[in-house]
């Protein structure tokens, strides 16, 4: 699916990331998790997240998303936006891992990535580098 940023695309994204948290497989935490992005060639991709008995083998929904967009656009794909959605009332951004695995897709244009999550007072929209301003950074 194509699309342009903006409000109106946002909410977009928000409501797919809502529609996919449905989707997730969460028997051991009931957390269920909903992403959705969009890329800088304005293409759309969801994710949910998938537990294992074993936790550290468990898949964030953000991760999840990404890896399918990597699939399909290749290992350029960049990130314009992100939106994550949560069964629950208290604001859940991102965790630490997705966060970094974000900023490896960043999009380093003018505008940057957007990364969209719940709050008890709605969806709240902050660029990356507010939610992690020192990620890590491979230098050859």
């Amino acid at each position: 699916m194509k699309a342009k940023t903006g409000k109106g695309t946002y909410d977009h994204l928000k409501k797919l990331a809502t529609q996919v948290q449905h989707q997730a497989y969460a028997p051991y935490s009931k957390f269920h998790v909903g992403a959705a992005l969009l890329t800088v060639k304005g293409n759309i991709y969801t994710g949910c997240n998938v537990e294992n008995a074993s936790f550290g083998l468990t898949s964030c929904a953000e991760r999840n998303a990404i890896f399918r967009a990597i699939a399909e656009e290749g290992p350029d794909m960049k990130i314009e936006a992100i939106a994550v959605s949560v069964n629950s009332s208290k604001t859940f951004p991102p965790c630490g891992a997705c966060r970094q695995v974000i900023a490896e897709f960043i999009n380093k244009g003018k505008k940057g990535t957007t990364v969209i999550f719940d709050s008890p007072k709605g969806s709240v929209h902050r660029k990356l580098d507010k939610l992690l301003p020192d990620s890590f950074v491979w230098k050859k």
